[in-house]
């Protein structure tokens, strides 16, 4: 049996006080050790968020991970790359330490490379999604101030055009930001095709192993596959 030091972290104060999240991500990582041949013989777990340039300063329990994982000489294990950073930067900061890191998603034999590739594709999604929603925000405000200066309306007969405006502008960037993702996760799922994956089903677990999410950050079922296909066709 192979020692590992087990990670785990959730970053908001409701999951804190709940404990939301960390009992899943334990029971990942114990399932992950016995079916790899690994023992887990630490635990650290960190209630703090993995945004910023001093985030590892401000996660205190990643660092000892790291320092006890050097003495055992051994790999930290986590169950999924987010609960490390979808910054590719901080990943990569990491990998100075020069302790191996294992992501229980991606199994046991994804290299750094591989850690690297995942971390910068969650972070370009996730500033895909920031920036759309920024953009439809903004805008849906200029419609709805333009419409405001205006003299008010008789509502009963014309209904609401500030909610209108601001839901047109909505829909519009939803369908717009819909295609696009629909067309920048298809190379990923010809490639998984190209695996012998080829029912729905089959590709949803393998964009879920490799760390995709869905424009929602969920998990991909065989309907959200079904969805992004249809959407390219």
């Amino acid at each position: 049996m192979r020692p590992l030091i087990s990670y785990l972290r959730v970053s908001t104060a409701k999951q804190k006080k709940s404990g939301l999240g960390i009992d899943a991500q334990r029971a990942t990582m114990s399932a992950f050790a016995n079916a790899n041949g690994f023992e887990i013989v630490g635990e650290f777990v960190e209630f703090e968020t993995g945004k910023g340039s001093d985030a590892l300063d401000r996660r205190p329990q990643l660092a000892a991970a790291l320092a006890k994982a050097k003495r055992l000489g051994c790999a930290v294990g986590v169950a999924k790359l987010d609960r490390l950073s979808r910054d590719v930067h901080f990943v990569s900061g990491l990998m100075v330490h020069r302790v191996p890191f294992i992501v229980a998603e991606l199994g046991a034999d994804a290299d750094p490379f591989m850690l690297h590739l995942f971390a910068a594709l969650a972070e370009k999604e996730r500033a895909l999604i920031s920036s759309r929603t920024k953009a439809a925000l903004v805008e849906a405000s200029k419609r709805v101030a333009v419409v405001g200066q205006k003299k008010r309306p008789d509502f009963k007969k014309l209904g609401n055009p500030n909610l209108e405006a601001a839901r047109e502008t909505a829909n519009a960037v939803r369908v717009k930001s819909a295609d696009e993702f629909a067309a920048s996760v298809l190379p990923a799922i010809a490639e998984i095709q190209s695996t012998g994956a080829t029912t729905l089903r089959a590709i949803a677990h393998a964009l879920n192993r490799r760390g995709f999410k869905t424009p929602r950050g969920s998990e991909w079922a065989a309907m959200s596959v079904k969805n992004v296909l249809a959407r390219a066709a």
